[in-house]
């Protein structure tokens, strides 16, 4: 899986959030890319709807709390970013 990557619609933006949509960006994605491998990390069988509702709290949780508020990702891609998780524990690892 690539790292996750938060883009802002530009239609949506006020002015002010329109100039720091670069940097607004760069921290939304750092964000989910930390509750990833956090997320993963830690996996211990929960559902997908679980995976996705963990990767959003740990996500929030790595942010301003101003900013944690106003994150609304699109469910459905984060909803993918959680079967990847959910889809490589299900891979057996090999013994060496």
């Amino acid at each position: 899986m690539s790292e996750p990557h938060v883009t802002l619609d530009p239609q949506t933006l006020t002015p002010v959030e329109q100039k720091l949509r670069g940097p607004l960006e760069e921290q939304l994605s750092s964000a989910l890319q930390a509750a990833t491998v956090k997320v993963e990390q830690h996996y211990a069988g929960e559902n997908l709807e679980q995976v996705t509702a963990m990767l959003l709290d740990e996500a929030k949780a790595g942010l301003h709390p101003d900013i944690a508020a106003g994150f609304h990702p699109d469910h459905e891609q984060l909803r993918q970013v959680a079967e990847v998780i959910v889809a490589r524990a299900d891979i057996p690892t090999r013994a060496n």
